[in-house]
């Protein structure tokens, strides 16, 4: 009778569980692609636009697990392509894991550590907006601010406008 008792209150309390982990979906991964445009750097040396002698475009694309409506990570490698002189190259892959902090209306903070090829390193802070949400798929704009530091170069600080597609 006790054996009967146990087992169908560990049912019972799968089965809530079971109820609850489908009401709320999480964990949910999610992925997503976008163009960065830096706009323009400070360091010590003063202000150097993005479309002078030197254009900058980065490709970042990359996954998140989402833990709940409120929290989740994010994986992300962003390669950066440089055009200097009509000679487009890759310059350094940046891989940008971060913590997501979600809010109500679309919006995320979220706070990257960066780590470059070119030996430059910092964090990124990174102010989302969801734009367009769609059934599958959302279209976000986004505020990145990189810090660098590293490779025998001055502490920086960027400005930039992204746009992506998660999905």
């Amino acid at each position: 009778m006790f054996r009967c008792a146990v087992i169908l209150f560990l049912t019972a309390i799968l089965n809530l569980t079971t109820k609850a982990q489908q009401v709320n979906n999480y964990p949910k991964i999610t992925g997503y692609f976008s163009i960065m445009h830096p706009i323009g750097t400070w360091n010590k040396d003063g202000f150097h636009d993005n479309f002078s002698n030197v254009y900058t475009v980065v490709f970042p694309f990359g996954m998140n697990i989402l833990k709940s409506d409120k929290f989740g990570v994010s994986f992300e490698v962003a390669p950066v392509v440089r055009t200097e002189h009509n000679i487009a190259k890759v310059s350094s892959v940046l891989f940008h894991p971060g913590a997501m902090f979600r809010f109500k209306h679309g919006f995320t903070f979220i706070g990257r550590m960066a780590f470059e090829t070119n030996g430059r390193f910092g964090f990124t802070p990174v102010f989302n907006q969801v734009i367009k949400k769609g059934k599958n798929t959302s279209l976000f704009l986004s505020a990145p601010l990189p810090v660098r530091f590293g490779n025998n170069q001055p502490v920086s600080l960027t400005t930039g406008l992204q746009v992506g597609v998660s999905f």
